[in-house]
């Protein structure tokens, strides 16, 4: 029973995504009770999944039975089980604000469509992340792209329209790129399943260098696009920032660290660390990863608008991820994929928090939240925590994600690297901490305001606290996730 919880999962998110167009009556109560019942549900059952492989280990499930070189096949190990348990946790917080905070983005007509395409969009998520079959993950990287595009032109507005259509057309590109690639990999080595692909390569590549490189080029472009890497970012700041809350918040903690974990499984399953390193592929992602942190902070210092200005720091950190993983280390592996986790816990906290003055307060503007600090204390708490984890504050999980990869870099001999992180950290600051500075020591505008808890509906507030809790716990108890991480990390390196 328990092998089959990742195909159970599925199913059921696939099975809710059909239902809900069927309801009747309040259609909207309806699917937004469906919905976080079925994630808590999930969740609890992919909790059962990780305590599973911890303790009987890894093991490969194969669809009808078939052999792995002509069937569907998902492999499940300590982290594709994290990663899932971890996917579907954070979307559940992010559902439980929506239920509350949708009313306030869309039309009522549109809410049960909504979390239509949020459960489809999960199970694209949920498949990627176990499938090791290049062309089914290439089908769930469809679908998940014509998915968030939806939930991004879901709210009726010019703006949203222009920027679902630019996300649309670029990651159109990353896909076909993508699956060039695959093409090519597919001719030279006669598999689509990961592990045969890679014993196979593992074999012939010397006979067939160019291919390979040119098949890795394009996979590593076209997902590079997708996941929002500088310079390819540019679809990235109007889709986040004018989508609903609560889709800015799945794009941006969720969505584009799916095509980071598929980066993962292209480099190191099916190529393989040596292959990597022979062919030079790490410098060139060092050199974006390092672009990206300090151009994405650049960028974000410049913005007035605050979702647009966390968009863009999305940029900056994705940056760290990569720089992980351009390493080619344990140590950096590990960073990298605790870095995944812990900016999904912030950027989660500082969309929602942003979503919360823009529905308690109405305002976007960076230069109109003088105070806001006493109006929603909770909301600016909670933004704070997130925010110096962004910068690096000790006792936050970003200070312990940096403090890593610090420590990586330089037992990789990279001290050139390190400047870039502190460089980095410095630029966060800089946009971060006006913010909090302006929201807690400044003048409200009213000055008849004293200090009191938000009104906000509660299932806003229950998510706010439970992600501002998750981002404190995971940087004073940093090895409840680094330690299975880094057997995620021992994992790629041995592939």
């Amino acid at each position: 029973m328990i092998k089959h919880i990742p195909i159970l999962v599925q199913v059921a998110l696939l099975s809710m995504a059909v239902l809900i167009p069927l309801l009747r009556g309040n259609k909207a109560a309806k699917s937004k009770g469906i919905t976080v019942a079925l994630l808590f549900i999930s969740s609890v059952f992919l909790l059962i999944l990780i305590r599973d492989v911890r303790d009987n280990g890894a093991f490969v499930y194969n669809f009808g039975n078939y052999e792995s070189y002509i069937g569907i096949q998902y492999s499940v190990n300590i982290f594709s089980a994290f990663m899932s348990f971890f996917v579907i946790t954070l979307a559940l917080i992010i559902m439980i604000f929506s239920t509350k905070d949708i009313d306030h983005e869309i039309s009522r007509q549109s809410i049960s469509q909504y979390y239509t395409l949020v459960l489809i969009l999960l199970f694209s998520m949920v498949g990627m992340i176990f499938t090791n079959d290049l062309f089914n993950m290439y089908v769930f990287m469809e679908i998940l792209s014509l998915t968030s595009c939806a939930i991004i032109s879901v709210k009726s507005k010019k703006e949203n329209y222009l920027a679902a259509l630019r996300y649309l057309v670029l990651n159109t590109i990353g896909s076909l790129s993508v699956l060039l690639g695959i093409a090519l990999l597919y001719m030279v080595s006669g598999h689509l399943n990961m592990s045969l692909m890679g014993q196979s390569i593992s074999l012939i590549w010397q006979l067939y260098p160019t291919n390979i490189l040119i098949a890795t080029g394009f996979m590593l472009v076209g997902f590079a696009i997708k996941a929002a890497v500088f310079p390819m970012h540019i679809w990235l700041p109007d889709a986040h920032s004018n989508a609903p809350t609560p889709s800015s918040a799945l794009l941006s903690s969720l969505v584009v660290k799916i095509y980071v974990f598929a980066v993962y499984k292209i480099l190191f399953d099916v190529l393989g660390k040596d292959i990597v390193v022979g062919l030079g592929i790490p410098g060139v992602i060092a050199v974006f990863a390092a672009s990206g942190m300090l151009f994405g902070s650049i960028f974000a210092i410049g913005q007035k608008d605050i979702k647009r200005m966390l968009a863009y720091s999305s940029v900056a950190q994705i940056g760290y991820i990569f720089l992980g993983l351009s390493l080619m280390t344990e140590a950096g592996l590990a960073a990298g994929l605790f870095h995944v986790v812990s900016h999904g816990l912030m950027k989660t906290a500082l969309f929602l928090s942003a979503g919360s003055i823009i529905y308690y307060r109405n305002k976007r503007d960076i230069r109109q939240l003088d105070g806001i600090g006493v109006e929603m204390p909770v909301t600016m708490v909670v933004f704070a925590i997130a925010a110096m984890g962004m910068i690096g504050i000790p006792g936050t999980n970003g200070f312990m994600s940096k403090l890593y990869l610090s420590f990586a870099v330089l037992g990789a001999g990279q001290p050139l690297l390190l400047g870039v992180i502190l460089l980095s950290s410095y630029l966060n600051a800089v946009y971060y901490l006006p913010i909090i500075i302006s929201a807690f020591l400044k003048e409200p505008k009213s000055k008849n305001i004293t200090m009191q808890v938000e009104v906000l509906p509660w299932p806003m507030l229950l998510a706010l606290v439970t992600v501002g809790i998750l981002c404190l716990l995971t940087g004073f108890y940093p090895k409840l996730v680094m330690d299975i991480v880094t057997q995620a990390a021992k994992i790629f390196l041995s592939a």
